[in-house]
């Protein structure tokens, strides 16, 4: 079964911590939902910088990168009916969802 990465891209923080903690108590049920298609559950990132052949910028646009996971599915359609369910999407984010190729050794 491949591998699929969901990139978490912008999303607003929880207002209070109470908002907060319940934010992250629909984070773990979807988690331990997904049993063992779940490979990495959540990787969240900090600032960033973009670096392209013309220079280096801030990432801290609304849309930025702010962390991923890796989940494992049978196709592209099934990664993302993974996706359409995580909480992320309550704090108005954006997921992408990409299949992670196998490089031949």
């Amino acid at each position: 079964m491949p591998n699929f990465v969901l990139t978490y891209l912008g999303g607003k923080r929880p207002e209070s911590p109470e908002a907060g903690a319940a934010h992250m108590e629909q984070w773990k049920a979807w988690v331990v939902g997904l049993g063992e298609s779940m490979i990495n559950p959540g990787t969240p990132l900090g600032k960033a910088k973009m670096v392209s052949s013309t220079g280096v910028s801030d990432d801290d646009g609304a849309d930025r990168l702010t962390g991923f996971s890796i989940v494992s599915a049978d196709s592209l359609d099934d990664a993302v009916a993974i996706a359409k369910k995580c909480p992320f999407l309550d704090v108005e984010g954006t997921i992408g969802v990409a299949e992670a190729m196998q490089m031949p050794s």
